[in-house]
């Protein structure tokens, strides 16, 4: 939707746009009549916003031109004016669709524009009567910013969870080739939360962290069955070829704007260990992303506590020793000490989607 808003102060043009943008609206320009029809003979409106007071032609002067014009009777027009019962009775008689009195809610105007395009109108907070000594747009504005603050708030929410749900249906289809790993996505990506909360609280707001342990194994689509699903152990070369999924990992998902940053780290690098003998890079210590330091006990925790093509479940009590044992080695010291910390919770989370 592309609207045209003709008005000669600057200041008020500034403020529309900014609320007609914040919902997707496209806006020209235009701080007077002649201004105006240069712009509409380079891209045809679908509605007009003007001012009926500007210097030149008047805005119940252009508007009736508007409808004078075969190119242009057809696009509706809606007027901002004073609180003036002649001044809007011109506009009306000059064919304008709607009268916004100033001072106005942005919202008020919002809802107007979108009735008249035809879309569903944004539901705007009650209009107030404004008091003595207010400077009305302004405090109109501050309210209105609010609320659609409010809306772009529930909106990303909203958008952030549909892409939870896309990642965590991509997760699960990865798996669905392979029972034995059923869930292990999930599971790994509820104890990584855990852990990452314990060594950095407020971490896990960041979804490239969760998108990042959910798609941590997404290159293994790369690799062939035979490997993948192998019921014993791998041979060198056969090894070597599973190792790449990491890399692959991160080539498929690089385009994924939601993902870049630690997400993409995460997937390259959850099999790098502390003692700098991982891969695909071999890095050490701190060189190893926080996400992947974490995930990786989260990994062994869940891959010793499953069963495998080639090898039963391990104990909960036979895992907590190994990792313990490995601190400092394959994992860092720290997150070990999270895992400590955080077991009962992670015992909690095995049980509850054991149970699901």
């Amino acid at each position: 939707m592309r609207i045209l808003l003709v008005d000669d102060e600057p200041a008020l043009r500034e403020l529309l746009r900014a609320t007609l943008e914040s919902v997707d609206i496209t806006v020209d320009e235009a701080a007077s009549a002649l201004e105006a029809e240069t712009v509409m003979r380079r891209r045809k409106p679908d509605l007009v916003v003007l001012d009926l007071r500007m210097p030149g032609m008047s805005g119940a002067e252009f508007c009736a031109q508007l409808k004078e014009k075969p190119r242009t009777r057809d696009i509706p027009v809606v007027v901002l004016t004073a609180a003036d019962p002649e001044d809007a009775r011109s506009a009306q008689q000059a064919g304008a669709a709607a009268v916004v009195h100033k001072p106005f809610s942005p919202l008020e105007l919002l809802a107007v524009v979108e009735g008249l395009a035809g879309r569903t109108p944004l539901s705007a907070p009650p209009r107030r009567k404004p008091r003595a000594g207010d400077e009305e747009e302004v405090v109109l504005y501050a309210r209105d910013l609010r609320h659609l603050l409010e809306i772009e708030r529930t909106q990303r929410r909203l958008l952030e969870d549909s892409y939870l749900e896309t990642v965590t249906a991509l997760a699960i289809a990865l798996e669905s080739k392979d029972g034995a790993t059923r869930a292990h996505s999930q599971r790994v990506q509820r104890y990584a939360a855990e852990l990452l909360e314990a060594i950095a609280p407020g971490t896990t707001s960041d979804h490239t962290y969760e998108y990042g342990f959910l798609l941590h194994d997404i290159g293994k689509i790369g690799i062939p069955d035979s490997i993948l699903l192998k019921p014993g152990p791998l041979s060198r070369a056969e090894r070597k070829r599973m190792q790449t999924h990491t890399v692959i990992g991160e080539q498929m998902l690089a385009g994924v704007a939601v993902l870049r940053g630690e997400g993409l780290r995460i997937v390259r690098s959850h099999h790098e260990r502390w003692d700098g003998r991982g891969y695909p890079d071999g890095i050490a210590g701190d060189d190893v992303p926080l996400g992947a330091r974490v995930f990786a006990v989260a990994d062994a925790l869940d891959a010793m506590t499953s069963n495998r093509p080639y090898r039963r479940a391990l104990t909960w009590r036979a895992a907590h020793a190994e990792i313990l044992a490995q601190s400092g080695k394959q994992f860092d010291p720290d997150v070990v000490d999270a895992f400590r910390e955080r077991e009962p919770s992670l015992v909690e989370v095995k049980r509850e989607l054991a149970a699901a």
